[in-house]
């Protein structure tokens, strides 16, 4: 029996990726609350996305 909780390393998904739906909305709500241009007009990875939510997080004063 196959384990269902390991992927294939094909079917990973790659940070390189483009941004996914999720990810853009949260940016711009977090770029309203920190005050910030909305960071989703522009190009991004999923990695690069995952960067930006992490420092709007800290500028909205939602990081811990």
């Amino acid at each position: 029996m196959a384990d269902n909780m390991e992927k294939d390393p094909d079917e990973r998904i790659s940070g390189d990726d483009p941004i996914t739906g999720a990810q853009a909305s949260y940016l711009n709500t977090l770029a309203e609350q920190a005050h910030e241009p909305d960071p989703t007009d522009r190009e991004l990875t999923k990695a690069k996305a995952s960067e930006l939510i992490d420092e709007l997080r800290k500028k909205a004063g939602l990081a811990k």
